[in-house]
């Protein structure tokens, strides 16, 4: 039987692999799927250092073994801050789109020509 540490480690291997593929790709969108992908195996793998218990309590008490809360909270806050980070980077995302007219990060179609506009003041 496979134990729940394995599993969680597996799943946060499977998570942060797809977030560092997302991130290498061209496009804006997968850039911004990759950034809260990663912000979420950042979460589990935080999660996880409050220890796993099966069928332990979630609160203080008279029990031999309860979880650690301290973590819970970190992640709770992570949460949060990661959903208005995220919020900023399609805004930024958007904007760059607007801006360039291509959702590509370096803002260039791949195989296009680049032509370079000589800076104000050159020939």
């Amino acid at each position: 039987m496979l134990s729940l540490e394995f599993l969680l480690a597996s799943g946060i291997g499977v998570i942060t692999a797809t977030a560092v593929y997302l991130l290498m790709r061209g496009r804006t969108f997968a850039v911004v799927l990759g950034l809260s992908l990663l912000g979420y195996a950042v979460n589990l793998f935080l999660f996880g250092m409050g220890r796993l218990w099966l069928a332990a309590p979630p609160i203080v008490g008279a029990a031999p073994v309860m979880t650690d809360p301290l973590p819970q909270a970190l992640v709770l806050t992570a949460i949060v801050i990661g959903f208005a980070t995220t919020g900023f980077v399609i805004e930024l995302a958007l904007r760059s789109r607007h801006e360039s007219g291509s959702d590509h990060v370096d803002g260039h179609e791949p195989g296009a020509r680049h032509v370079d506009i000589p800076a104000r003041g050159e020939g």
